[in-house]
């Protein structure tokens, strides 16, 4: 089990050496039960630091943030940042070193494996819940003696018996994490950091929840028509907030390619000048110019994504945008055997090429 005091320790301990100017992790959440993003800079701060099933962000996109401010900066801190890191933000920060985005050296990955777990959904908690809220949620501990909602303390109905603990209004209910946790989570193939100067926790990789692209696999099995029927739905619904790439570590360029905002209207703008602009889909949220959206984002994060879920998580009208995701990632694995941010030292999927690859497609 993840010892937190030794991660505010650890943390506590770069910041008083000055080996790092900040470090990313979690702390109790305001608004919830569930843990929220913090940033800490000095050593005080470190007792704050939490880790639970709650703390579901992908911090790598800090990580970003912090590049885009220190490129913005007059006076830029080059000192590296702490971040703590699951083992999906491990490979998101893979990913990353891999483009080049920033240098190893400009990070210190306090790597904290998922064990036999993970991260809880919001959505999935509250329909189990009903109605009830949550003041704290944990990893279950066999033995408990107190239980709320029909369970069994220490129940064994969850995967090898993986339960997680909700505390509300002085009762405990634990509920088997197979109903709870993330659908990322469930499928899995790596719950430790491989990228890590440090790791807390013990390392699980199978922990015989569903089997590698499960959900990919299974809506695979619709026929072509019941596929594009089901997404013309979840397209018709999009609202075109851009949540998804705003919440996305790999979505990190100046100006995305279908959203471009650098091109000025102004009052000497010609109508030919108008014309002529490159767009590849307008931001008017309908159905086509949504598809053109999210198809062309998937394709760009092809050998990219690192199954976060992130954009699913935070789209406001539930579009499972994860599958679009681990369709292609599906796709680069089975065909290339390449797995995103496994290894830094490991060309990109797009840039590199072997003799034995498949090329049929090439005409």
């Amino acid at each position: 089990m993840v010892n937190v005091e030794e991660i505010r320790d650890y943390a506590a301990g770069l910041l008083e050496k000055g080996e790092v100017k900040s470090v990313l992790g979690f702390r109790r959440g305001s608004a919830s039960a569930f843990a929220e993003p913090c940033t800490i800079t000095n050593v005080g701060e470190a007792a704050s630091l939490v880790w639970d099933p709650t703390c579901l962000n992908n911090l790598a996109l800090y990580l970003v943030k912090d590049r885009k401010q220190q490129a913005v900066s007059k006076t830029p801190d080059t000192r590296p940042v702490g971040i703590v890191a699951k083992g999906c933000d491990s490979r998101a920060i893979g990913v990353l070193l891999q483009e080049n985005y920033f240098k190893r050296e400009d990070v210190v990955v306090i790597g904290v494996s998922c064990e036999g777990t993970g991260v809880v959904d919001p959505r999935k908690l509250s329909a189990k819940l009903k109605g009830r809220t949550a003041s704290r949620v944990t990893f279950a501990v066999q033995g408990s003696t107190s239980v709320a909602g029909g369970r069994t303390p220490g129940a064994t109905d969850g995967a090898d018996g993986i339960n997680v603990s909700v505390y509300g209004d002085e009762t405990e209910t634990v509920i088997p994490a197979r109903e709870v946790l993330a659908d990322r989570c469930l499928e899995c193939r790596a719950a430790a950091p491989a990228l890590n100067d440090v790791v807390f926790g013990n390392t699980v990789e199978a922990r015989d929840f569903n089997e590698p692209f499960h959900a990919a696999k299974e809506a695979e099995r619709l026929s072509e028509d019941e596929r594009w029927a089901t997404w013309e739905r979840h397209f018709d619904r999009c609202l075109r907030c851009f949540a998804c790439r705003a919440v996305c570590p790999m979505c990190y360029c100046p100006e995305c390619v279908v959203d471009s905002t650098t091109f000025v209207v102004t009052l000497g703008t010609s109508a030919e000048e108008k014309a002529n602009r490159i767009r590849w889909c307008e931001r008017s949220a309908n159905t086509s110019e949504s598809a053109v959206y999210h198809l062309t984002r998937a394709i760009h994060l092809a050998g990219r994504c690192i199954d976060c879920g992130e954009c699913e998580r935070v789209c406001p009208v539930n579009i499972p945008l994860r599958l679009l995701n681990t369709k292609l990632e599906k796709e680069a694995f089975e065909m290339f055997e390449y797995q995103a941010g496994h290894d830094i030292e490991q060309a990109s999927l797009l840039s590199s090429f072997r003799d034995e690859d498949p090329n049929s497609f090439i005409r």
